[in-house]
């Protein structure tokens, strides 16, 4: 009887996997072959090869001129600092810069698709960075930074001893806000893993964590700080993806992450120029190329003996709530930044069960790992990541991250927070330093990638994000916070 038991558990297992790999899969390959198509339509119908992520792969594959202002203007910068319009001084006018969750992308590739759903148009001063869409938070945290003050990536040397890649990464000759400084701070927007890649950011500036601006960085760098769906906690899909409970970093041995590895390492070692100018995982550091590793270095890489698996240094191992935990003890809450959340949910509560809300409303994407996760058990075997958890809390999700995860930092101490409500009206006054968090209906994705999905709440959220940093965010000195307790 065990023996028939363990056979159909197996059966299931791998059922599951299959089914979960080629939904997966369906999708990346839809929104990759979306993006081609729309950029061969566009070559056909006008004539010319635009400057998108197509550019120097039509140059290499059917040998098209451009004229000398298009190529003069591309560079590894993404796009030049004379195509960029001009930001203004003061904290008004301060960049919104995007940045992305994990398997995201930001301008430059994926042709004309936009990962924000055209948001970045919504405002004139917004930048988006394309950061390594499966690197580690530290890594996407550095190649932040230097996106925005230009220069060459440096990864830290301890870093990078550790992880096994290379010091230096990708050369940015101009920063698309060289003048970021406390007194020309910025504003983050962060979807997913985004989140807890800025709050990395924001305590390597406090703690002065970039070779030669000792004397200069602080948290002040940054003004405001506004997490969509963002991952602050930790979140139990990722076990379910393959990421081992028992330690949060190592895989399990069949799994769909397992698979993911796989088909990463193949893509990195492929190196193909046409693939990567759409789509690269941001492993170059990891010098995974086949032009450098060579067979041998593919099967070291496969077998767990070299790369990014083997170091544990790519995002999905931070995702875990172990991982998160070490982070939050030592991440803060600054005084002068103001933080907002927006934590997404797709589940209700069912004759004392966590089901989901919308089987017609979530994505196919995220609707299997949605009910997966409303019946997520912590297993017995494996010590439990903190003092006082319970399964029942980590329920509700939005098919990708559990909600008590996305509304505010909250173990293992909880962060000062405060709701705020739809009823919130403009001309209250916001307070830095606390976490502002807002519960919307909706899943993982529903406010990225297809804004046809929300509708008039797409336009509703951004634009309510936008407008109040540019018009309700002001900075207390602690005088003035002690005169107004007074």
């Amino acid at each position: 009887m065990s023996i028939l038991s363990e056979f159909v558990s197996i059966a299931v297992c791998c059922s599951e996997l299959s089914v979960s790999a080629f939904i997966h899969a369906t999708y990346a390959v839809s929104i990759l072959s979306s993006a081609v198509i729309a950029d061969v339509r566009e070559f056909i119908y006008s004539g010319t090869v635009r400057k998108f992520s197509t550019l120097i792969a039509f140059k290499e594959a059917i040998g098209t001129e451009t004229n000398s202002d298009m190529e003069n203007d591309f560079d590894d910068t993404l796009y030049s600092a004379e195509a960029r319009p001009p930001i203004c001084e003061g904290h008004d006018d301060a960049p919104i810069v995007l940045v992305h969750g994990i398997f995201g992308f930001g301008k430059g590739k994926m042709g004309k698709l936009s990962y924000w759903a055209g948001a970045e148009e919504k405002d004139d001063r917004i930048l988006v960075p394309d950061l390594g869409p499966l690197t580690s938070i530290h890594d996407r945290a550095r190649e932040l930074f230097y996106f925005l003050k230009g220069g060459r990536v440096d990864y830290g040397l301890q870093h990078s001893l550790s992880a096994g890649h290379c010091r230096y990464g990708r050369l940015y000759k101009s920063g698309h806000y060289e003048k970021w400084n406390d007194h020309h701070p910025v504003h983050f927007v962060c979807h997913s893993a985004g989140a807890q890649v800025v709050r990395v950011l924001q305590q390597m500036l406090a703690d002065k964590k970039f070779e030669g601006y000792e004397e200069s960085t602080n948290a002040d760098w940054i003004l405001s700080l506004t997490s969509l769906s963002g991952v602050l906690n930790g979140c139990t899909r990722i076990y379910l993806d393959g990421i081992n409970p028992e330690d949060g970093q190592s895989l399990l041995t069949v799994s769909l992450l397992q698979l993911l590895r796989v088909g990463v390492i193949i893509y990195e070692w492929l190196d193909i120029p046409f693939l990567k100018q759409y789509y690269s995982f941001g492993f170059d550091h990891f010098n995974l190329s086949w032009r450098k590793i060579g067979l041998c270095g593919l099967m070291k890489g496969l077998l767990f003996e070299t790369g990014p698996f083997k170091s544990h240094d790519w995002i999905c191992p931070d995702l875990s709530i172990q991982s998160a935990l070490k982070y939050n003890r030592h991440l803060q809450t600054f005084p002068n930044t103001f933080y907002f959340s927006y934590a997404t949910q797709m589940t209700k509560k069912l004759l004392g069960f966590t089901v989901p809300s919308s089987i017609i409303s979530i994505h196919p994407l995220l609707c299997m790992r949605a009910f997966q996760m409303c019946q997520w058990k912590h297993p017995a075997h494996a010590p439990l990541p903190y003092h006082g958890y319970r399964d029942e809390d980590w329920h509700d999700n939005d098919g990708a991250l559990n909600t008590i995860s996305m509304l505010y930092p909250a173990f293992p101490t909880s962060h000062p927070h405060c709701h705020l409500g739809l009823d919130y009206k403009h001309g209250q006054s916001l307070q830095p330093g606390i976490w502002y968090y807002t519960l919307i209906e909706g899943d993982h994705i529903f406010f990225i990638i297809a804004r046809e999905r929300a509708g008039v709440h797409f336009d509703l959220l951004y634009t309510t994000i936008f407008q109040r940093c540019r018009k309700q965010m002001q900075r207390i000195t602690p005088s003035a916070i002690l005169l107004e307790v007074i």
